[in-house]
């Protein structure tokens, strides 16, 4: 059978494409599933749905006509397509993060909205006082703050919801994942224990390890992946007499005479007249290190509000380290 002949403009016309029509996010998933090697943790490190992701994946897939991943008995690798792909991907996506930074830059002094996360203590002094300097300094940088769990925050840094986070990492806490994350240590005070303010070590500088084995104590129960402030870290057994999930509630029965609890010191600042606190002589208490995290280049509006935040937390931790 002889098929017809085409003219030169039938050839143009087979050969034309359509222009890929991609979605930042959907590139952002494809490196993010590549990196993870598995679409549930790559859900979790975006803060979205595994569907979701699935669904960005699939959208790729249809635009380029190209399978992008398969199964493996260690998870998902991606093709051949879907490295290449994702080595274009990788550059776009570095592109557009500095393009921001240059636009940013160019606007002269910092300004714009940035959202700051912050597990609840934080948002006692550290924040309020980060805040007020910066209103001072950058009046035209606007900050919204979320009170957020330490892996409510990561998942939302991966996802671009916020754009800054405090959380608290270290000993005898959980082993966050912080993998594509920046982070700085800021400076920090110590840990205390909060007493009424009729009780027998209320005005006392210090206490040691073994009188706090005597007392009573409020135990917290945070949302899980959270440090339980409560019982002293490196007490042990204890006589736990009630458990409250809420500050207020916890400080109310340490007022009351109901027993002790332990706070960090960015929580004193904040603490009623009823309650008072003392440090511990605990060589033996697991560190901890009060982090600020962040993902890609920070704008300079970002910048600007971490610089705010590790002034707060230098200007608390002073306070502290000059007490006896």
């Amino acid at each position: 059978m002889r098929h017809p002949a085409h003219s030169p403009e039938d050839w143009q016309e087979d050969d034309r494409r359509v222009p890929l029509d991609l979605t930042t996010q959907s590139l952002r998933s494809l490196k993010a599933v590549a990196e993870a090697g598995s679409f549930t943790v790559a859900a979790e490190r975006l803060g979205y749905t595994q569907s979701a992701v699935s669904k960005q994946v699939r959208a790729l897939e249809t635009a380029t006509g190209a399978t992008l991943f398969t199964r493996t008995a260690r998870g998902v690798q991606p093709t051949a397509a879907g490295r290449a792909l994702l080595q274009r991907a990788t550059a776009i996506l570095d592109q557009l993060d500095a393009a921001q930074h240059d636009v940013d830059a160019l606007a002269g002094r910092p300004a714009g909205r940035v959202t700051l996360g912050g597990f609840p203590a934080t948002a006692v002094q550290l924040v309020p006082q980060a805040l007020a300097q910066l209103a001072v300094d950058h009046p035209d940088v606007e900050v919204e703050f979320r009170a957020l769990s330490t892996p409510a925050q990561i998942r939302q840094l991966r996802s671009g919801r916020i754009e800054l986070g405090v959380i608290a990492v270290g000993e005898a806490l959980p082993d966050y994942d912080l993998t594509g994350l920046e982070t700085a240590v800021l400076p920090g005070g110590p840990m205390l224990v909060a007493v009424s303010a009729e009780h027998r070590w209320a005005g006392l500088a210090r206490v040691s390890l073994d009188e706090l084995r005597t007392e009573r104590w409020i135990e917290g129960r945070g949302e899980a992946g959270e440090p339980q402030f409560g019982v002293w870290p490196s007490l042990g057994a204890a006589d736990v007499v009630h458990t409250a999930r809420d500050w207020s509630t916890r400080l109310g029965l340490v007022a009351a005479g109901l027993g002790v609890t332990t706070v960090p010191s960015l929580l004193a600042a904040g603490l009623p007249r009823t309650v008072a606190v003392v440090r511990v002589d605990d060589p033996s208490l697991p560190a901890r290190r009060l982090t600020l995290a962040w993902a890609g280049r920070p704008s300079p509006a970002a910048a600007a509000v971490r610089a705010a935040v590790g002034a707060a937390a230098e200007s608390i931790a002073r306070t502290w380290s000059g007490a006896r």
